[in-house]
């Protein structure tokens, strides 16, 4: 269904943006607002280098979207590092388009983490450290798309991880082939970081100095190598005006108030395919969870219609659905894939999710409303659900929809821990929920209405996929590998590479990662999967 602004409001493409920069600190384990300052300087060395408005504004966007991609395989991380937030976060002032400084941090984080033995998952991860990278682009690249920017936008996107010596893990462009507005957001990030965590001197004047100083430091090691340094002689020199950007209050205002050129915004269609983007980047966190956002969205958009509630509850269960699982990116994936029962920690953690959800949207007053409603998806009539364990008067008929069609759809899908339920198994789970006295029956029956209690779908065809390719593609975007896919469909693991090849050269992406995003964004994933 057509989807209008959040309470008839005008919502500017730059506060989901700048909302998707919050979500990627979290998702990165770094501060919230990190992605923001790195935004407020880029755009002050842009000024300070002479950039023109087109330019400055490929600066905002790719400042704030320069990590989007950063859930692409992360249950491969996970199964590596063990907590790939931690890891992340762990990075630091790290160089991480260096190789050699990514391997070098890679092989300290297993010696302090996880012991001698961490050792021998070391050649797994650095095989395909070069196809994580890719992804984490290839995915940017796809979810910019998907909010409706420019092709340069994109392009800045796929070359942001490139070094201006050219020595970078795709080594696709170097020196000045590497986009100006790219260079000015490195060296941007790589200032803001070092001025971050820079130690304390003493009163707030001595930090300052502190910060300008650390930020200098760091900058000058990596002129000529990963950053330019024409750049970073324009960043040494306005140093005090640039870092003085960084106040110690929330930076939400001046990043939007920031923003060169024209400020477009977002209603219809627009606001759904900006809000399907959100859906996107959080599934890719978890193989299992792939299609899961957009699959509530759809059943809580019908459900809501069924259930007889106002267009405007109707649009507001879809589009709901399609962010209430932001806060996922906040948990590592290795609780998410863990294959049996959760520890007390992470079931906490687990609890948190629904908080993240709601916090990271309230940051924008267009999307706070939205976020209020989708952090409500696991509260339960009985007041058992989370994360306020709010009972049934707090609870309006909305958002009882909403955990009914989150529920089911679940259900409906494979988890680490099991496979995915029968329809009719589900049903009858959804109706013991509702004897139970934790879901709403009326919204329940609505919820099951919609998903018209059917095991299977057929499933379109798009881009030219052969049947055959569609079912490799759903297997494929489930995180299955070449061998797992040749035995679920019976066929030789050559085959089972031949269509994965055929299916990217289709498809036009290189990643596992891009391959899931475009079967989510088709429904090509499937509820069952095998």
């Amino acid at each position: 269904m057509p989807l209008d602004a959040p309470g008839g409001s005008r919502l500017r493409l730059a506060e989901l943006v700048a909302t998707l920069s919050l979500a990627t600190d979290l998702a990165r384990g770094r501060p919230l607002e990190q992605g923001l300052g790195t935004c407020l300087l880029a755009v002050g060395l842009g000024e300070e280098a002479g950039l023109a408005e087109d330019e400055l504004a490929r600066v905002w966007y790719g400042a704030l979207l320069r990590h989007v991609g950063c859930t692409a395989d992360n249950h491969l991380l996970a199964a590596v590092v063990g907590d790939e937030i931690a890891f992340s976060a762990a990075l630091a002032v790290t160089d991480t388009t260096s190789p050699e400084a990514f391997a070098a941090h890679l092989a300290g984080f297993l010696r302090r983490t996880g012991g001698p033995e961490a050792a021998a998952r070391l050649p797994a991860l650095a095989a395909g450290m070069g196809e994580l990278a890719v992804a984490v682009c290839e995915v940017a690249e796809l979810l910019a798309d998907r909010l409706g920017l420019g092709p340069e936008v994109r392009r800045d996107l796929t070359l942001g991880a490139e070094r201006y010596d050219g020595r970078g893990f795709r080594g696709l462009a170097g020196g000045e082939q590497v986009p100006v507005a790219v260079r000015v957001v490195q060296v941007a990030e790589t200032a803001r970081l070092a001025a971050q965590l820079a130690r304390p001197a003493g009163p707030e004047v001595a930090d300052a100095v502190a910060a300008a100083e650390a930020a200098t430091v760091v900058l000058g090691e990596r002129a000529g190598h990963a950053l330019d340094p024409g750049l970073v002689e324009c960043f040494r020199a306005a140093r005090g005006r640039l870092l003085g950007r960084l106040g110690p209050g929330p930076l939400w205002d001046q990043v939007l108030a920031s923003e060169p050129g024209p400020r477009p915004e977002l209603t219809g269609d627009a606001l759904a395919s900006g809000l399907a983007a959100m859906a996107e980047f959080v599934d890719l966190k978890s193989p299992s969870m792939v299609g899961h956002s957009s699959g509530v969205a759809r059943l809580a958009g019908a459900a809501a219609a069924r259930a007889g509630l106002p267009p405007a509850d109707q649009a507001a269960a879809a589009r709901a659905g399609l962010v209430h699982d932001l806060g996922r990116v906040a948990i590592s994936s290795a609780v998410w894939e863990r294959p049996g029962p959760l520890t007390l920690d992470q079931r906490e953690r687990v609890r948190l999710h629904a908080y993240y959800t709601e916090r990271v949207l309230a940051a924008s007053p267009g999307l706070a409303g939205l976020g209020a409603l989708a952090s409500l998806h696991h509260e339960r009539l009985d007041g058992s659900g989370y994360h306020r364990g709010a009972a049934s008067a707090a609870l309006p008929p909305v958002a009882r929809v909403l955990a009914a069609a989150d529920a089911y759809q679940a259900m409906t899908e494979p988890r680490p821990h099991r496979p995915p339920l029968d329809p009719d198994v589900a049903a009858a789970e959804l109706r013991a929920e509702v004897r139970a006295g934790r879901l709403d029956a009326d919204a329940a029956a609505a919820v099951l209405e919609a998903a018209g209690r059917s095991a299977g779908r057929r499933r379109p065809r798009v881009a030219g996929l052969t049947a055959r390719e569609v079912e490799v593609l759903g297997l494929l975007a489930r995180g299955r590998s070449n061998r797992q896919i040749a035995a679920a469909l019976t066929i030789s693991p050559k085959t089972a590479d031949a269509h994965v090849q055929h299916i990217y050269a289709k498809i036009g992406v290189t990643t596992r990662a891009a391959a899931a995003v475009f079967a989510m964004r088709h429904d090509l994933v499937g509820p069952a999967g095998r």
